[in-house]
Order: structure tokens, then C-alpha cells, then sequence
């Protein structure tokens, strides 16, 4: 989705896993409301590396300096991601892993989640992968407790996979390390521990870092107006 605004940034935002663009579907109005140009990149989910590539793609068809956004396992995502007219990260509940972590053994370093559990049995492709789901049961309260429901229902029913070797990929060099990010996530988080969060935010030096109380795993979908202000204080960072 695009907006082309006043504004001299882009913001480029990349969903995690079992969900997809549209996870951003109450942060994007906020932003374009103040001049941002956005784009929600739909990653495929098949590898690491693809949805690095995919990213990179959409942010170098960008005219603008570009603020780069990551929910979840697409914080891995952002982390992998190098382009010149990316000016800062923001990490939405989201993992910010180090070069050669791979996101299975980074978040299981941690007491919290419970993501493992409430899966589904892997769905077997034909090159031999495994598509995994979250189970459509326990999705609500493990992924989106803090929001309706009826809402909670629809991510159930709509989640996309993501394959299973892509936990196990390790990752890069981190963006982290060169450009300024921001973090925000909640502290009932039930996917990554909060913990972990903290861990990694501390670790790529956050220059804002926002927890918010109660908060599920989708926190751009129960709490969008915390969301959009850190991408904007983001945004900000060095302008006169």
C-alpha cells in the first residue's frame, strides 16, 4: 500500500510470520495522516534470505529516505537488510538477532514462549520443507489476547505459514550495528519472550525502547497509535 505524502521518508514495514501485510492495517492511516509515504512489503515466508531479498527490492524503489519497520520474525528481516537509504530501524515485537543466530535457538534462550506448543503439525511440501502454523484454536491467546475476539478469529483463519528452516537460518551481518533502532513491545508477549526483547534491544542499543503493559504479540494491532509514534520519533532522529 502507498501514500505518496509531503513528507522526505518512506516507511517501509515488514510483517513476521502466520500473518501478512495486513497486520499493518491500523498503523498505516496513522502514518499517512502525517505525510509518510508507506509501503507494506508481503514477504513469502519461504526462506530468510527470499524475504531479505524481497525487502530489499521494495526499499530500493524508494525515492525517499527510508525508516524500516519489522514485526516479529520480520525484525530478522530488517536486521538482514543493507541499503543505503535506510536512515533507522524500528523493531515491532520483534527479534534483532545477531550475525550466526539463528531465530529457533536466539528465542529459546529465553523463558516465555510459548509458540512451540501451540502449533500445528508441520505440513509436509513437496521439496521436502514443512510449513508450520499455529494451531487455529490457540492462536488468539497465544498471538493477539489483547484484542477483539472477532479480530483474533480472523488472524487465526487467514495466518500464513511460514517454513520451518527459516528459524534455523543464520542470520548476517546486523543492521543494527551500523544504523540507530527502536523498540517496542509488550510485556505479555507470549511469541517472544519479553525478556528476550529487552535482551536484544539492550544489545543493538536502542535509542527508545517502549514497553507496553499487557500487551499481546501484535502490538501494531492492539495498541497502533504506540506503534506509529515510535516509527515517527524514529523518523525524527537528527533533523533539525
Amino acid at each position: 500500500m502507498k501514500n505518496r505524502g509531503h513528507s522526505k521518508t518512506c516507511v517501509v514495514l515488514v510483517h513476521g510470520a502466520f500473518a501478512d501485510a495486513s497486520s499493518w492495517r491500523k498503523v498505516i492511516p496513522l502514518l499517512e495522516k502525517d505525510g509518510f509515504t508507506v509501503t507494506a512489503v508481503q514477504i513469502p515466508l519461504k526462506s530468510l534470505a527470499d524475504d531479505v531479498a524481497t525487502t530489499k527490492r521494495v526499499i530500493d524503489a524508494q525515492k525517499e529516505d527510508v525508516i524500516l519497520v519489522g514485526h516479529s520474525y520480520g525484525g530478522a528481516v530488517i536486521t538482514n537488510v543493507s541499503a543505503g537509504n535506510v536512515k533507522a530501524l524500528v523493531f515491532v515485537s520483534a527479534f534483532a538477532p545477531d550475525q550466526g543466530e539463528a531465530l529457533g535457538e536466539l528465542g529459546g534462550r529465553f523463558p516465555g514462549s510459548t509458540l512451540g506448543a501451540a502449533l500445528a503439525a508441520p505440513v509436509v511440501l513437496p521439496d521436502g520443507g514443512k510449513d508450520l502454523y499455529i494451531q487455529q484454536d490457540k492462536y488468539a491467546s497465544q498471538f493477539a489476547a489483547d484484542v477483539p475476539a472477532k479480530e483474533g478469529r480472523i488472524g487465526a483463519v487467514t495466518q500464513r505459514p511460514i517454513v520451518e528452516a527459516a528459524f534455523g537460518e543464520p542470520s548476517g551481518a546486523p543492521a543494527w550495528k551500523a544504523l540507530p533502532s527502536w523498540h517496542i513491545y509488550g510485556d505479555a508477549d507470549k511469541a517472544i519472550a519479553p525478556a528476550a526483547m529487552k535482551f536484544m534491544a539492550e544489545r543493538a542499543g536502542s535509542k527508545e525502547t517502549v514497553v507496553l503493559k499487557g500487551a499481546s504479540h501484535v502490538t501494531m494491532v492492539s495498541q497502533p497509535k504506540a506503534v506509529a509514534a515510535i516509527i515517527k520519533h524514529a523518523a525524527a532522529w537528527g533533523q533539525s
